[in-house]
């Protein structure tokens, strides 16, 4: 019954590449494990999982992160910039700086980035 109600998650987490996701149902909760590539995966799919009103009483939630050295990689998109990227991920549009320091192997101007570039996002 759990499993059903929460199947939107379940496939988001496979969306976002989670390894060894798994759903089980015991004790009148969902319980679920995996593993993201990067916390930003995490904090996704946590993300995802708090939009259901009635998580907290029927869903109990594992997951681990297996790279730790990044917050994860992000795809450029129309209208972006890194201050933009910054206010997203880090709350202070000024902190691009950090983004550009990050991607100083692709990036020689921090006004240059193009639309389908994947940049790393530096841990918080």
């Amino acid at each position: 019954m759990l499993k059903e109600k929460y199947k939107d998650l379940i496939a988001y987490g496979q969306k976002l590449r989670m390894n060894s996701l798994e759903a089980t149902e015991a004790e009148g909760k969902l319980k679920i494990r995996g593993t993201a590539a990067y916390q930003m995966e995490k904090d996704m799919f946590w993300d995802k999982l708090k939009s259901y009103s009635t998580w907290k009483d029927e869903v109990g939630a594992d997951i681990k992160v297996e790279h730790t050295d990044l917050y994860g990689y992000y795809t450029v998109k129309p209208g972006d910039s890194l201050s933009k990227i910054a206010k997203w991920h880090l709350g202070d549009p000024m902190a691009y700086p950090k983004i550009f320091e990050a991607n100083k192997d692709q990036l020689t101007n921090p006004d240059l980035i193009k639309v389908g570039q994947t940049l790393k996002l530096p841990n918080r």
